[in-house]
C-alpha cells in the first residue's frame, strides 16, 4: 500500500440488537486486523441488549469503553467488567464462548471492539482473557495532545510510551489519541509497521491534504517511519498500527481461519460442545 485509502463506517446491528458503525474486511486491507466497530449511543435500546453467548476462533478482540460499563463472561471460566475508560481483551484462540452485556447502570455507551488476526501458528493457542480497568492504561501528554496506550509501543512528538498490553496479536497497538485544534502529532512506526486512524471526532488532515471526519478509518502508507497527523479541529483517533501478517483469510461468521476446510471445522466443533458453554 502506497497511498493513503479511507474506508467509512457503516451503520448496521449485532448481538441482541445492538446499533454500530463498522468497517470490515476480508481481502487483507486492514491486515493485521479484521474488523472496527464503533458502539455509540444515549439512547438504552439501542445497546442494552448487549451480546450475548456466541462462539470466537482464531482471532483476539479487544473492546475499549470511551463510556458505559460491559461485563464479560465465558466458557473457560474467565469474568469480568469494566467502565469509562477500561479495555477487556480476549483472544478465542482455538475457541471459546462469550458474552458481552452492557452493565444496567450505564448511561449511554460509547466504545469500540477491534478483532485482531492471529498468524496459523497462533490460531488455536490456548483461549486468554484480561480486563483493564480506567486507571490501568497509562496516559502520557505532549506537545498538541495527549493519548491512551492501550497495547504496544507509541512515539508521538518525541515522547515514548507503554501501552498496558505488552502487544496485540502477534504484534500490533492500540492507542486513543486526542489532538488540540491546529496541533500536529508526529507518530513514529516501528519497521515494516502501518497506521490506521479510526477518527471518532474531530477532523484530521492528512499528509496528502485531505481532511477525514468523524466514522472513516485512514490506512496510510506502511513506511515504518513517521506519519503526521494534523487536527483541523479538536480530534479524537483510536489508533491501530501493526505489521501485516500476509496470510490468507478465511471468514466464517464468528471464526477466522486460514482456509475454508479450517471453518468448517471450526463450525463442527462449536456445533459439537468442543468450544464449550455459556
Amino acid at each position: 500500500m502506497n497511498t493513503i485509502t479511507t474506508r467509512t463506517a457503516q451503520p448496521t446491528q449485532d448481538g441482541a440488537g445492538v446499533k454500530i458503525r463498522r468497517i470490515n474486511d476480508a481481502n487483507g486491507q486492514l491486515d493485521p486486523f479484521l474488523m472496527v466497530d464503533e458502539l455509540k449511543s444515549n439512547v438504552k435500546d439501542d445497546y442494552i441488549g448487549g451480546f450475548p453467548p456466541h462462539p470466537h476462533r482464531g482471532f483476539e478482540t479487544l473492546t475499549y469503553l470511551l463510556h458505559g460499563g460491559l461485563r464479560h463472561r465465558d466458557s473457560e471460566g474467565h469474568q469480568g467488567g469494566v467502565g469509562s475508560g477500561g479495555a477487556q481483551w480476549m483472544r478465542a484462540g482455538r475457541g471459546v464462548v462469550h458474552s458481552e452485556m452492557p452493565t444496567t447502570d450505564s448511561n449511554g455507551l460509547h466504545g469500540f471492539q477491534v478483532w485482531i488476526n492471529l498468524p496459523a501458528r497462533l490460531k488455536m493457542s490456548d483461549p486468554t482473557y484480561r480486563d483493564l480497568q480506567g486507571e490501568d492504561i497509562p496516559e502520557m501528554s505532549f506537545a498538541g495532545g495527549s493519548a491512551r496506550l492501550i497495547a504496544d509501543q507509541w512515539v508521538f512528538n518525541g515522547e515514548t510510551g507503554q501501552g498496558a498490553l505488552d502487544t496485540l496479536g502477534d504484534g500490533a497497538g492500540m492507542a486513543d489519541l486526542r489532538i488540540d485544534a491546529g496541533a500536529t502529532v508526529q507518530v513514529v512506526l516501528p519497521a515494516g509497521y502501518r497506521l490506521q486512524a479510526y477518527i471518532y471526532e474531530g477532523q484530521v488532515r492528512t499528509a496528502d491534504g485531505q481532511s477525514h471526519g468523524d466514522g472513516t478509518l485512514v490506512l496510510l502508507p506502511q513506511t515504518g517511519d513517521t506519519v503526521a497527523l494534523d487536527a483541523v479541529e479538536a480530534a479524537g483517533l483510536l489508533l491501530l498500527a501493526g505489521r501485516p501478517l500476509g496470510e490468507p483469510i478465511a471468514y466464517g461468521g464468528p471464526f477466522v481461519m486460514n482456509t475454508p476446510a479450517e471453518i468448517q471445522q471450526a463450525i463442527r466443533d462449536y456445533q459439537s460442545g468442543r468450544m464449550g458453554t455459556l
